[in-house]
This record gives structure tokens, C-alpha cells and sequence, in this order.
């Protein structure tokens, strides 16, 4: 039985070594996540978030270390599709409409036209969108589009999803109401949720744990468990989430003026 959803040890990041704009990205990444885990990365702008988010998805290579998922490499899982990934844009096809944008990662698997489509179905009504399956993108506002989105990702079940900013585009209601239809999906799929955000309070709210990064080379400055029971509209104005804010709000401030 695989004990992690995602193994991360001393990983290395350096982009174009050797030459005058070498970059070092990242250094001694140490991370494990557990299957159902809701891990969030945040930290100061070009720390590597979201090229760690990469290197688990194995989009790019690191230049040390290990990345292993569900027990095998990285590229493996890949070829294995046991992961979906959504992006700070929707990235929907405006000339399918929506059903067949949720078909699409099934119709690249060679999934029957039938199984596709019970399926799309069963993920619009997921999502909570039955009705606007043949719809197309530009007719949807952006929250339906990335809930599309997301819908996408989660099609072929994978095991592991890895959100890179989805909702960084979004109203601040729209964002919030996203929120809560992540949280709703990931409680009913039991899917390990691996996100990339730059807000402190989306962070608290959505994770069961919060990974802190330092600025650039990227390191994991720490790690913050957060328990926060059940969330709902109230869960914002409580008294435990704000402790879990200033605590994290606390441990950036620390790593920047390190």
C-alpha cells in the first residue's frame, strides 16, 4: 500500500546551468503528502511554487534529487495519467462546447463515445452545471469556466490534483464561492489536492496543510497543520482562522527578512 500520494526528496532546480542567466530556483526540497491531503504552497514571488507544482507533475526535470507519485517517478505517473492539473486560466477549447471540453482528456485516453459522454455528464452535475453542457466557454462567466475547468482535471478520477493559482483572475466573491466548490469536490472525490496560491486567507481556508517557501532559491522555510473543522460562510470570521492567518502571515514575514 502506498503510503504517499507524493514524495519529495532533495530536490534541486536550475534553470539553464551553466550559462550567464543560470537560475537557481530551488534547493532541498523535503516534502511528503499523504493521499487526501489538501497541501498549499505559498511564499514571495519567483520562490518556485509553481515550478515545484511542474516538477511533481513531471513537466520539467529536476536537476536533483527525487520526485516519486503514488509510489513511482514522476514521469512515470504521468504516463500513468494519475494526476489532473488546472491552471490559473481555464484553458477551454472555444469551439467544443462545454461537454466536449470536459471529454477531451477521455477522448485522448481512447474512452468510448458513450462512456465519454455518461461521463461528462455525471462531472457537469458534479460541478453543479448539468444544464449548460452544450454550452459553449464564451457564453459562461469565468467562475462557470474554471469550475469547467476543474471538471476537466477531475474526468478520469486521478488520484492527485495539482492547482496552479486557478482562482488568481476571479472577483473576490467568485474566488470565494470557487473556494468552497473545491473544498465541496475534494470532500466527495477523497482526490489529494496539491495548490499554488499567493493569498494567506485562501491558503488557511482551503488547506489541512499550509508549506511555507522562502524567496529565491526556494527552500520549505516550514510547514503549518491546519485544523479547522468543517468550513463554511462562518469559518472566516472565527477566531481560529484568524490565528491561522497571522501564523502564516507571521512565518512569511519571517522568511523575507531572512
Amino acid at each position: 500500500m502506498t503510503t504517499h500520494a507524493v514524495r519529495i526528496e532533495s530536490v534541486s532546480k536550475i534553470f539553464n546551468p551553466g550559462r550567464p542567466n543560470e537560475v537557481q530556483a530551488l534547493v532541498d526540497i523535503d516534502l511528503d503528502i499523504s493521499p487526501g491531503e489538501f497541501v498549499t504552497l505559498i511564499g514571495p514571488s519567483g520562490c518556485g511554487k509553481s515550478t515545484l507544482l511542474r516538477l511533481i507533475a513531471s513537466l520539467i526535470d529536476p536537476t536533483g534529487g527525487t520526485i516519486h507519485v503514488n509510489g513511482k517517478s514522476a514521469e512515470q505517473a504521468r504516463l500513468d495519467q494519475d494526476y489532473g492539473m488546472a491552471f490559473q486560466r481555464a484553458g477551454l477549447f472555444d469551439w467544443r462546447t462545454v461537454a466536449r471540453n470536459i471529454e477531451l482528456p477521455l477522448e485522448l485516453m481512447g474512452w468510448k463515445k458513450s462512456e465519454r459522454e455518461r461521463r461528462s455528464k455525471e462531472m457537469l452535475e458534479l460541478v453543479k452545471l448539468g444544464e449548460f453542457g452544450d454550452h459553449h466557454p464564451a457564453e459562461l462567466s469565468g467562475g462557470m469556466q474554471q469550475r469547467i475547468a476543474i471538471a476537466r482535471s477531475l474526468s478520469f478520477s486521478p488520484s492527485l490534483l495539482l492547482m496552479d493559482e486557478p482562482f488568481g483572475a476571479l472577483d473576490e466573491m467568485t474566488r470565494e464561492h470557487m473556494q468552497d466548490e473545491v473544498l465541496r469536490l475534494w470532500s466527495e472525490t477523497g482526490t489529494t489536492v496539491v495548490f499554488v496560491t499567493h493569498s494567506i486567507p485562501e491558503a488557511v481556508y482551503l488547506s489541512t496543510r499550509v508549506v511555507v517557501m522562502s524567496p529565491r532559491p526556494g527552500r520549505i522555510a516550514t510547514t503549518i497543520d491546519v485544523d479547522l473543522g468543517g468550513r463554511n460562510d462562518d469559518t472566516r470570521a472565527e477566531t481560529p482562522f484568524f490565528e491561522k492567518v497571522t501564523e502564516v502571515r507571521a512565518a512569511l514575514r519571517a522568511v523575507e527578512a531572512a
